[in-house]
């Protein structure tokens, strides 16, 4: 029997009382999961005085003897990053609901295995004389690491009792029924994130600096960068079919993106920028959690890959907010002299302890530019052909894959952690920016 169940404050209570009952159970996994409804079955444990007096006011105990479901075989839990919540159900004498919680106290969880959830109390005024009956009713499993998410759930049948308090009125005899229950509603803890990550990091090209003999910017693969005076350079939009290696599976999605250049010196600043958001954040996101980089690929002249990453999110992101990828610079410094094709390459997020790797199942180029050679550069002075404007598959990037696709619906599955009953993951997406 749990030590202190059925203390009773300010007054003496009769000796405690626990009860063990077991109800069918549906419990809704995130939304985040994917995961279908779950069908199980709770085992509590209900504790409270088996006597008390009108005026008392009683601790109860819930104590999980069994949770409707064991944590997925996705990822493990941490110790102290599960709260349970719940609402006990109180007739006869008086009706109403006691609100119950527990700390965010368990061990170590692993995925596949029983979940621990904490003992939950709650308090009851006692108002009327006669007896009080104590029925278990719906609960909900908060985890909170690495992002906050719910699990509800409800019984799917008729519990029977758990715990009867006989309350005696200040003559010591019972009474009977009357209605109304005050209860004491703990503060729940909450958590919950405001801002949004800022957006671009690095310099943003402007959209149509034009200058010299070598004509305007480029939207068709094609850009003086050689001479003439030209310094800008813009790239074309080009649907990008990634196929994703995530935590959970492969996924495939297919983004707009475009790649920018501007002229420095001998070498060129580079900004990646993904077009086009289609969905806001289903979860909680803390802030310096999501880290993208990609690996551009290089060809016609030019061989190998140039580097560009973004930013990490400065702010926590709340439920329901938009999700952009920041843009992505890296510099270019050519390594051979001819017109080098720029096309996205593989794509990488880290965020919140996982890595989801992206890779174009077809390259396509964005940028084309007349580049120099340069000391140690991309590719040493190699001058292999390639056309310009064309696609491209240099730099290890097979040339496989449809030439259309669906709306982007699910860039850089990312954030891959078990919670009760389902695992959540996070579709991370572009946004839009205005210019």
């Amino acid at each position: 029997m749990l030590g202190g169940a059925g203390v009773l404050l300010g007054v003496s209570a009769g000796t405690a009382q626990a009860a063990e009952v077991a109800y069918a159970t549906e419990c809704i996994p995130p939304a985040i999961s994917g995961l279908p409804p779950v069908q199980g079955t709770t085992k509590v444990e209900i504790t409270a005085p088996a006597e008390a007096k009108v005026g008392d006011e009683v601790e109860v105990v819930w104590k999980f003897v069994q949770a409707a479901s064991k944590n997925p075989n996705i990822l493990d839990l941490e110790a102290n990053t599960v709260q349970p919540t719940g609402t006990l159900k109180a007739a006869g004498a008086q009706t109403g609901d006691i609100a119950m919680q527990g700390p965010r106290e368990n061990p170590p969880i692993p995925k596949n295995s029983d979940m621990k959830l904490s003992d939950m109390k709650g308090k009851l005024k006692l108002t009327a004389p006669g007896e009080v009956t104590l029925t278990p009713d719906a609960y909900n499993i908060n985890v909170n690491k690495p992002i906050s998410t719910d699990t509800k759930c409800t019984p799917k049948e008729t519990v029977k009792q758990a715990a009867t308090i006989k309350v005696t009125d200040a003559g010591g005899s019972s009474g009977g029924t009357t209605g109304g229950l005050p209860t004491v509603i703990p503060t729940l803890p909450t958590s919950v994130p405001t801002g949004l990550p800022t957006g671009s990091s690095g310099p943003t090209p402007s959209e149509s600096e034009t200058g010299g003999d070598d004509g305007g910017t480029s939207t068709g693969g094609a850009a003086g960068g050689g001479g003439g005076g030209q310094s800008d350079f813009t790239g074309k939009e080009v649907q990008v079919p990634y196929k994703c290696k995530t935590p959970i599976g492969d996924k495939e999605a297919t983004s707009p993106v475009q790649i920018n250049a501007k002229k420095n010196g001998g070498s060129f600043d580079l900004t990646v920028q993904f077009k086009k958001s289609v969905m806001d954040s289903p979860a909680d996101i803390p802030k310096d959690s999501v880290k993208p980089s990609m690996e551009v690929a290089l060809g016609g002249a030019d061989k190998g890959t140039v580097h560009v990453e973004g930013p990490t999110n400065s702010e926590d992101i709340k439920a329901g907010e938009p999700i952009e990828i920041p843009d992505l610079t890296g510099t270019y410094k050519p390594g051979a002299s001819g017109e080098s094709t720029l096309s996205p390459g593989v794509l990488t997020i880290k965020a919140l302890g996982t890595t989801t790797t992206c890779t174009p199942a077809k390259s396509e180029v964005s940028l084309t530019l007349d580049t120099s050679e340069q000391a140690s550069g991309a590719s040493g002075g190699g001058s292999a052909g390639g056309s310009a404007g064309g696609s491209s598959t240099n730099g290890g990037l097979a040339a496989t894959g449809a030439e259309e696709h669906d709306a982007l619906k699910a860039l850089g599955l990312v954030a891959g952690t078990a919670l009760l009953l389902g695992g959540a993951v996070f579709t991370f997406m572009p946004r839009r920016r205005t210019r």
